[in-house]
């Protein structure tokens, strides 16, 4: 068992960061070595098994991330910008592959991620899942072959504890739309319309957030023209495919060169 990958998972609370430590407990290919939380937090000091509720897993909270890090291979990262952003400057120090799944991101804290991707792996996707990233794929296919007749919706829907929208996936997927048009996203992007907002704008990509309930994460890709439409969708109905595919960019990211990769990287999905 010591030698599997040592993995740390941060935000060890949240609903993300417990899916991510019974995913690795569970998973025979990766070890558990940290789980972090933030200062002050009454986790703090308590095995993180028990605290879940469950068995003690040898693994006691911290709010050291530093010497978390330490003694890791890999650090996986679902918690919000400023505190990935501290994460990622000790993950390259310790030189271990940094998981982020963290969404919201300003240009700003994604200039500090590159920065330390210049010393260490970093994986940043805005959703690790693999039918998302197929999701993304044949997001800019359709929108390659389909000329401004066709118009492009992005509708998202989450659970109601969510604080940031566009979701990072619908984000993901608008820019796939935009890059498959060979358009600027910024430049073509509509936010959730409100009021009397004038006729659609022909090539716009339009986003809509669905904010409700425990919605894991639902993502459509609706291309839109006169006389038919086209939806492209996908469903999670389980945390765990984002844990499972995190797990997988931990592994995957071991032994590769510094560099900001993403889950299409991960799964040989990339055209570069």
């Amino acid at each position: 068992m010591t030698d599997l990958p040592g993995i740390v998972v941060t935000g060890a609370s949240g609903r993300m960061g417990q899916m991510l430590i019974r995913t690795i407990a569970e998973s025979g290919r990766a070890r558990l070595v940290g789980a972090l939380e933030r200062k002050g937090h009454d986790w703090i000091g308590r095995d993180v098994g028990e605290a879940m509720g469950g068995a003690a897993l040898g693994v006691s909270v911290t709010d050291d991330a530093l010497e978390a890090f330490a003694n890791a291979h890999a650090v996986i990262d679902f918690t919000a910008p400023a505190a990935t952003v501290e994460f990622a400057g000790i993950a390259a120090q310790a030189r271990c592959v940094h998981v982020i799944g963290t969404t919201g991101m300003s240009e700003d804290d994604l200039s500090k991620v590159k920065a330390a991707a210049r010393h260490a792996v970093v994986v940043r996707a805005g959703n690790m899942s693999l039918g998302v990233n197929l999701l993304v794929q044949l997001t800019k296919k359709v929108a390659a072959a389909l000329d401004e007749d066709f118009d492009i919706e992005v509708i998202e829907a989450h659970h109601n504890q969510k604080v940031d929208a566009p979701s990072g996936t619908a984000l993901m997927l608008g820019q796939a739309a935009a890059d498959g048009r060979g358009v600027d996203l910024d430049t073509v992007s509509d936010r959730g319309r409100d009021g009397i907002t004038g006729k659609r704008e022909r090539g716009h990509i339009g986003f809509h957030a669905i904010r409700g309930g425990d919605i894991v994460g639902e993502h459509d890709v609706l291309f839109a023209a006169t006389g038919e439409r086209i939806t492209l969708r996908h469903v999670a109905s389980d945390r765990a495919v984002f844990a499972r595919g995190a797990l997988k960019a931990a592994l995957w990211g071991q032994g590769r060169g510094p560099g900001e990769y993403d889950m299409l990287d991960v799964l040989g999905l990339s055209e570069n």
